[in-house]
């Protein structure tokens, strides 16, 4: 039987500034990447946030990102890797922390937006970021991009200790190399909560997604993300969860290796 872990991006508000639907969310997900103040979130978010974690039962992991609250984490910044190392350590470690008081343990790591995507094609900044995660703690996972195009980011992991675990976006669009669609793109979002569901089917049981030219590109997929700050989100998440079950798949959160 497979078994699969679906996670969202939540704790996007920032102060009066509401973004997502992680109340209506979070009761459908698996596992939560949570903000951790830099391109989105604030120390009032990230304790609501790890609070509903708990509720639910979700897995809660870090969403560091480059300091961009203005472009929401999404513009690319040139920094050297010891920056990206402590930007790295300072993010997780304030999330960490906010686990820890609510009596929960930080399960993963994902690099969030521009700095998740620079991960996937640049070897200094894919070797910062899992160094951050394991002079954390080496037992965190580490979420990667899931296909060829994810190679150089899911090597690195593993060459430092981690445990790699394998996404991919039902929510958005796959060029024919296999990597996300620019959101500049037309195209590059899938909204329709049908379309979306039927591509999480493919993934989570033929291991593979159609990319936008028609080639069918491989993908093996151990967690899959749907972004919670469209306003098809709830749909989205309740209508994969259900359909996969459906199918027969368990829908679970991410575990560390050893547990049951």
């Amino acid at each position: 039987m497979k078994t699969i872990d679906l996670n969202c991006d939540m704790g996007e508000s920032y102060g009066a500034y509401r973004i997502g639907m992680d109340a209506d969310v979070f009761p459908h997900i698996t596992s939560a990447n949570i903000a951790c103040g830099w391109h989105a979130g604030d120390p009032l978010v990230m304790e609501q946030t790890v609070k509903m974690a708990v509720e639910y039962n979700v897995g809660a992991g870090a969403h560091p990102g480059f300091p961009d609250r203005i472009g929401f984490g999404r513009r690319y910044m040139k920094c050297t890797g010891e920056e990206i190392r402590n930007y790295l350590v300072y993010q997780i470690g304030a999330l960490q922390a906010f686990c820890k008081v609510h009596g929960t343990q930080l399960r993963h790591v994902k690099p969030h937006g521009a700095l998740y995507l620079a991960a996937v094609e640049d070897e200094e900044v894919a070797r910062a970021v899992a160094e951050a995660i394991v002079s954390v703690d080496p037992k965190l996972i580490f979420v990667a991009l899931a296909g060829a195009k994810g190679a150089l980011m899911r090597e690195i992991g593993q060459q430092t200790g981690l445990q790699v675990v394998y996404e991919a976006f039902p929510d958005r669009a796959y060029t024919p190399e296999g990597t996300l669609a620019p959101r500049s793109m037309a195209g590059a979002l899938v909204t329709d909560p049908a379309a979306v569901t039927e591509r999480a089917l493919k993934m989570a049981l033929d291991n593979s997604v159609i990319a936008l030219d028609g080639t069918e590109i491989d993908l093996d997929v151990q967690t899959l993300c749907v972004h919670g700050d469209g306003p098809t989100a709830v749909d989205l998440v309740r209508g994969i969860r259900s359909r996969l079950e459906a199918e027969g798949v368990t829908v679970a959160p991410m575990k560390r290796k050893g547990e049951s």
